[in-house]
């Protein structure tokens, strides 16, 4: 029943799917938080860790929901001990996603004890109308003494995610949220653009013409977050990312980039290792209701309901609702569509080693067709998108898929 292998998996993802309550604008998988379903999700979850755990020896770890944070120090502990008994402990980056309103001292600590050296806070705004337009839980105030609170725990790396075009939203507000935020001396930020998925509130409120969608303002605040980014010292290393690299260790925490040339493109060193693995279209285990994995060329997918998911965790099977095999020139793209988000492009070289395809001979006309419309660069080493391209990464990315 194992995932032996004699190369082991080195990133692991795990869903935690409660949430105090849905946000308006959420179109993940997850549900109000229930004592005794969030109980056997945690039974089911440490069944599912003991069947992946011979294929896997973790350099990343990212706890994502949901509101990992929302599950009590009890269940937090039987997951940690049997993580620690299982030799899944020691990963160089770990990642746990807290909600401000669900954070106490004495979990971050117990996180900190384990190994969890990465929290990643969900902000997205610091403007109270508009955290209630959003439909979250917690209000400004509990933004500031979190982020005190997990600095007193022991991490110093910490992350904020904002979003900005929400409904409502003045140039004014986002200004006022960026400059708040980045005078926390955050480490890294993710700031991503309001998307109104069906099936989401908020997607309801503009089919009934609540609001209007400004494209321009949009634009314009992503040129703002840049600048603003960049001057508080954080580099875009990709779309919707930034980090700072550190003053007492300046050398990248990852393995640096390599291009054709054998030089290097080295990232900040607060940058994400494990979304790195993602967009470099790397193997990682994903755990939990509805989470996704990508092993040994095959992709599944859980089932995306809670109950059925420890219906079958209990009778001892992976609780897997689909897999499918990408044949090879697919996944090349869609690795090659994941890594352009990176500001740093696709070295030829690299991307050739990672899929066994060249950018330069299946995707010639695509590369093209950018650089002819100002959204791409074709450099002697690398393809890459401008920063034009990087605003419309989803729509650039596009072409690439097969």
């Amino acid at each position: 029943m194992g995932e032996a292998s004699s190369t082991r998996v080195e990133s692991l993802y795990v869903h935690v799917p409660f949430c105090a309550r849905k946000c308006a604008y959420c179109a993940f998988y997850s549900e109000a938080s229930d004592g005794e379903r969030s109980n056997r999700y945690v039974d089911a979850l440490l069944r599912e860790l003991e069947i992946v755990a011979p294929g896997l020896q973790p350099r990343t770890v990212f706890f994502g929901g949901g509101t990992p944070s929302l599950l009590n120090l009890r269940q937090w502990k039987r997951i940690l001990q049997a993580m620690d008994r299982l030799s899944l402990l020691g990963a160089q980056e770990w990642t746990v996603e807290c909600n401000p309103a669900t954070i106490s001292l004495d979990k971050a600590r117990l996180l900190r004890d384990y190994g969890v050296n990465r929290a990643s806070m969900g902000v997205q705004s610091l403007n109270e109308s508009l955290l209630e337009r959003l439909g979250r839980v917690h209000t400004r105030d509990m933004v500031f003494k979190s982020f005190d609170l997990l600095r007193q725990a022991g991490f110093d790396n910490l992350h904020l995610d904002l979003m900005f075009a929400i409904a409502g939203q003045s140039m004014e507000a986002w200004r006022d949220t960026l400059a708040e935020a980045l005078a926390m001396g955050t480490e890294h930020l993710s700031c991503y653009e309001v998307i109104y998925e069906e099936d989401t509130a908020l997607y309801a409120q503009l089919r009934a013409g609540e609001f209007e969608v400004d494209e321009d303002l949009a634009c314009d605040m992503y040129e703002e977050l840049l600048d603003r980014a960049s001057v508080a010292g954080l580099c875009q290393y990709e779309v919707a990312n930034f980090a700072r690299t550190s003053t007492l260790n300046p050398q990248p925490p990852v393995a640096p980039e390599s291009d054709e040339g054998g030089s290097t493109l080295n990232l900040p060193s607060y940058a994400c290792r494990h979304n790195l693995n993602y967009w470099r279209g790397g193997s990682f285990f994903g755990l939990g209701p509805s989470a996704t994995s990508y092993v040994r060329g095959v992709r599944t997918k859980n089932w995306p309901n809670t109950d059925l998911y420890c219906d079958q965790l209990e009778k001892g099977c992976r609780a897997i609702e689909s897999q499918e095999v990408l044949p090879p020139l697919a996944r090349a793209g869609e690795t090659a569509a994941f890594g352009l988000r990176m500001v740093s492009g696709w070295p030829f070289e690299q991307f050739r080693k990672a899929t066994g395809h060249d950018l330069r001979l299946e995707w010639a006309r695509e590369m093209a067709q950018l650089q002819q419309c100002g959204w791409g660069r074709i450099g002697p080493d690398r393809f890459q998108l401008t920063r034009d391209g990087l605003r419309f990464a989803d729509a650039a990315a596009e072409l690439f898929l097969r």
